[in-house]
């Protein structure tokens, strides 16, 4: 199992905050962008308003808070990848006709 978390609330609006803070690199018009922000800035909303563990937990639909501070853990290397890979910019390349044809 996890590592019981002493400060789950503190932890959790930290990551959340960075997760915003490196979504506010990205494009506006970015799918990535627009869709995590929202799903950040509900979750770190929910931490703010509940003080209560078991409650917040039920509200989060994550699990255990330990597991959600590691989904927020992996959601933050996630976004700091995705500015660094800029998916949104147009390819280098076409891609070959036949990319997605099975047999070739």
């Amino acid at each position: 199992g996890l590592a019981v978390c002493s400060t789950p609330h503190e932890r959790l609006s930290i990551l959340y905050t960075k997760i915003l803070d490196v979504l506010a690199e990205i494009p506006k018009n970015a799918a990535y962008r627009k869709y995590t922000e929202q799903i950040t800035n509900e979750k770190l909303a929910m931490v703010k308003a509940e003080p209560d563990v078991k409650k917040l937990e039920d509200q989060l639909q994550g699990g255990q808070l330990e597991e959600v501070i590691l989904q927020a853990e992996h959601e933050l290397s996630l976004a700091r990848k995705m500015r660094d890979w800029k998916p949104w910019e147009p390819l280098v390349e076409e891609p070959p006709a036949d990319q997605w044809k099975w047999p070739i």
